[in-house]
């Protein structure tokens, strides 16, 4: 006679209360401190790892649980007054609670954190966090999203809701003066930009609506305006002044249209060049791969440096910029198209003295690891905005017979948990 089978049983963690102590020891990648309680983890905002807060739960999730602190009980001592009167409500900021060499000893610590659970790593081969010269007022763009009631602001933290801004102290000052002379009657309107270019008078207005039809404007100053149209790969349709602004990296300018990506951080960008070309150091004679090379950040001054550079962008906009800000140099070969699709049949063709990767957040597909792997480059420099998918991104690397040589944080992001890493692998 078979005996009848036992049911697995389910065990369940017993509800959090809706307020508890608790001491963060750490910060998680995401922003949030992370501590326990009865066992089970709790991310929390608004703390800084060694803190005793009384944390409010948000969102339970089972096994762990999100919380907000509504006391700090044992303050840390690198915990400042917020600068900004909308923190921590905007979304925009993170970290303005914390003081700012603090914060880049947290970047450090968190992509060190990622390196070693998603990487795999024990001791990876990490510097510190390169910081910004400028914490405050370096943003050369920022976008307002249009709430309900119609009032511009940023989306609140953790929600869709809009939070209506007055101020905002990360924004390049000269756009928060636009802001405020600003006076708007355009009810289709659902996102607008304000950009700043290197000169004191470049300026850009960039207004993206529920139709395709362009607002009627009437400007009484200086500033170039453009309607955004056509979804996801919008155009920039000119309505006053210029398109684009022009951006000054370490002696070279940029065109950027309105629309395609640049770094917000114009001054922390030149950091970003230099050491990308301290550490692809390519051969007078080497061809290297710029792939999702945008508007030609890296493209321009590796042209200068190697026999030939392959410049690979799916943006067609980003593409018509790189070819103009290119000018007169010929050592340039660009391609229009997905990195995955164009990069098998590339290192086919020919074999690469070095890589500059600057993928988008989600890092980068199978078949570019794969062709990497299957071509070889001596040097690969992984441009990434984040850790998590750098540090998987690097295992897969380390599989295929690359080895993670150096890693440099750089601090594009003051006052937030973002954090841009630079990452050498050598075959």
């Amino acid at each position: 006679m078979s005996k009848p089978k036992r049911k697995n049983k389910k065990t369940t963690a017993g509800a959090i209360p809706r307020r508890f102590e608790l001491t963060v020891t750490a910060m998680a990648h995401g922003g949030a401190a992370l501590g326990r309680y009865e066992g089970r983890v709790i991310f929390v905002t608004g703390a800084i790892p060694g803190e005793t807060v009384r944390a409010e739960v948000v969102e339970d999730k089972g096994r762990f649980a999100h919380a907000r602190t509504v006391a700090v009980l044992d303050p840390s001592p690198e915990r400042v007054t917020p600068r900004c009167p909308h923190f921590p409500e905007c979304g925009g900021c993170q970290w303005q609670h914390i003081a700012y060499p603090h914060q880049a000893a947290l970047k450090a610590e968190v992509v060190r954190d990622q390196l070693c659970r998603v990487g795999g790593m024990d001791h990876p081969p990490l510097r510190p966090t390169l910081t910004a010269p400028a914490p405050w007022g370096y943003r050369n763009r920022v976008t307002f999203s249009v709430g309900a009631d119609g009032q511009l602001g940023f989306q609140r933290a953790a929600s869709h809701a809009i939070v209506p801004i007055q101020e905002c102290h990360i924004a390049d000052p000269r756009l928060m003066v636009l802001y405020d002379d600003l006076d708007l009657d355009l009810p289709d309107l659902t996102r607008m930009a304000l950009w700043a270019g290197s000169a004191p008078d470049d300026l850009l207005i960039v207004f993206e609506t529920v139709r395709d039809q362009p607002p009627g404007l009437q400007v009484d100053f200086p500033v170039s305006c453009v309607h955004l149209v056509g979804g996801e790969q919008a155009i920039p349709v000119n309505l006053i002044g210029n398109n684009h602004v022009t951006l000054q990296v370490a002696g070279r300018a940029y065109r950027v249209s309105a629309g395609r990506f640049f770094q917000v951080n114009t001054a922390m960008a030149k950091a970003l060049v230099e050491q990308v070309l301290d550490w692809l150091d390519p051969a007078p004679d080497a061809t290297v791969l710029d792939a999702y090379c945008g508007v030609g950040l890296f493209t321009l001054p590796l042209a200068e440096r190697a026999g030939l550079v392959v410049g690979v962008e799916l943006d067609p906009g980003a593409t018509e910029d790189l070819i103009l800000n290119l000018g007169e140099v010929d050592n340039v070969d660009v391609i229009q198209g997905p990195v995955e699709a164009v990069l098998p049949d590339l290192v086919a063709e020919e074999p690469l003295g070095g890589v500059v990767l600057d993928p988008p957040r989600q890092g980068l597909d199978v078949a570019v690891v794969d062709a990497l792997v299957e071509s070889g480059p001596p040097r690969v420099v992984y441009v990434s905005c984040d850790p998590a998918t750098l540090a998987r991104d690097v295992k897969r690397l380390g599989r295929g017979g690359y080895t993670l040589a150096d890693v440099q944080p750089v601090d594009m992001f003051p006052q937030t948990f973002h954090v841009e890493t630079v990452a050498l692998l050598t075959r």
